[in-house]
């Protein structure tokens, strides 16, 4: 018995309440983040059955009219290029005046992300028909990677007893199963991104959602959307101000407001950034939505967008050790660690004042979630690095998701103990819970993953 046989046993029982279920879509800023990854591919059909094929996802639009411009887009073999719109429903092209308004009369395709039991056309101010594309249930799935809950009750659960009475061997045997079935998801996510932008601009994108970490993971996402690797490349000496500009940090008199010792650092970020903002400044509603409170002073948002400032300045090197075939994990790790940088190895934020101890632009931890979420599994894709070498990562510490994972699996930390010192262990217990305890409603009573264990050899 595999892992994957283990998940076509799942169910979902009908719900009793409605606020028990995750919300059906996400917020428009995320599937249009999704969108342009190559989360939901290239290929499509027409509301009207036409074969449409994505050949180039365009820019971000960062101002008023369509969502992103100069895309290409192939619609029965007839190559059109122009802008793109996202929106959750049909109905929306009208109810947010797309219909009538001139910035849209040169839209070549509407995406949608619900389907409507009416037949609803898309169309221009001068009355042409906008082609639509409906993403299905199961892209929208896929892409999002979520279950049905965004939490599971922290308690000891059934399946505490049958893993009591698996061996050790056996345990081990699942939880590699399960890491494995983690790594070839992640992996899929990775090549959609690379096949949609490129190698380097998918490890542009993952190294900024992992410096994110969770409560900016999507803000970062959409900074290395929005300032893509190829034009920080273009501009070179101005790329910092062009990263810290495009985030929205940066304004004519906060160099004036700032502490003595940091003004000349914030002084040439915008001396830099006012003359091309004209051109890369991002309006309105389109900002990106930062979350600045709650978040540890080494996390803060400014500190990310330094971090990633700095590996631009080393990015040879950088591709060539997170790339590299056969992939090793130390080197890049040490790598990782010792990045530096002028200012940010001695700040938290553009208006701190000086630490006097040097705080990791990219730490340990964050070395260890990239190579698990992005570096690692794509290796393993490629044949660039086995098992092996993936089960000797040994993580530091637990976060709340595999602790509570631990808690329900093993009844306690101490019981897990054996299963909490490794990279793909932590892996493995969290495709557990979100495959089985995230996707129950009966508080256990109903799982399937205990029963199951019984069978498993």
């Amino acid at each position: 018995m595999t892992y994957g046989f283990l998940l076509e046993s799942i169910w979902h029982p009908p719900l009793a309440f409605a606020e028990t279920a995750a919300s059906v879509l996400p917020p428009e800023l995320e599937l249009q983040a999704l969108w342009f990854s190559g989360a939901f591919g290239r290929d499509f059909r027409t509301t009207t059955g036409g074969k449409v094929r994505i050949v180039q996802f365009g820019e971000w639009n960062r101002g008023a009219g369509p969502d992103f411009i100069q895309a290409a887009v192939e619609i029965d073999g007839d190559l059109r290029t122009g802008p793109l719109e996202l929106d959750p429903v049909a109905a929306d092209w009208d109810a947010h005046g797309h219909a009538v308004n001139p910035a849209f009369r040169d839209v070549v395709l509407h995406v949608i992300f619900q389907s409507d039991a009416r037949r609803i056309f898309t169309r221009t101010s001068d009355h042409r028909e906008v082609p639509q594309v409906v993403i299905t249930e199961m892209q929208l799935s896929e892409a999002l990677s979520r279950p049905q809950r965004e939490v599971a009750i922290a308690h000891p659960g059934r399946c505490v007893a049958p893993l009591k009475h698996l061996p050790p061997g056996s345990v081990d045997k699942l939880l590699a199963e399960a890491a494995t079935f983690r790594a070839g998801l992640k992996a899929a996510r990775w090549l959609r991104m690379e096949d949609a932008h490129g190698r380097d601009a998918a490890l542009f994108q993952a190294t900024a959602e992992t410096l994110g970490y969770r409560g900016n993971a999507l803000p970062m996402r959409l900074l290395a959307q929005r300032a893509p690797l190829s034009l920080l490349k273009v501009e070179g000496d101005a790329a910092e101000s062009v990263l810290f500009g495009t985030a929205g940090f940066l304004s004519a008199d906060q160099h004036e407001l700032a502490p003595s010792d940091t003004r000349d650092y914030l002084r040439t970020l915008w001396d830099t950034w006012w003359k091309i903002r004209a051109r890369l400044d991002t309006a309105g509603d389109r900002r990106i939505p930062w979350k600045t409170h709650g978040q540890r002073p080494a996390n803060h948002p400014h500190r990310r967008v330094g971090a990633l400032a700095a590996l631009i300045q080393v990015w040879p090197q950088y591709r060539r050790l997170a790339l590299a075939r056969p992939f090793q994990a130390k080197p890049l790790i040490d790598f990782l660690q010792d990045l530096d940088h002028e200012f940010w190895t001695h700040r938290h934020t553009l208006s701190s004042t000086a630490s006097t101890q040097r705080v990791a632009l990219f730490g340990r931890s964050q070395a260890l979630e990239l190579i698990a979420n992005h570096l690692a599994p794509l290796a393993m894709h490629e044949d660039g690095m086995t098992f092996q070498s993936y089960f000797k990562l040994r993580n530091s510490a637990a976060n709340d998701k595999v602790k509570r994972c631990a808690l329900r699996l093993f009844g306690s930390s101490k019981a897990a103990q054996p299963w909490l010192r490794r990279v793909c262990h932590h892996q493995a217990l969290m495709q557990v819970y979100q495959d089985f305890c995230l996707e129950d409603f009966s508080d256990c009573l109903n799982c399937p993953f205990p029963e199951q264990l019984t069978q498993w050899r």
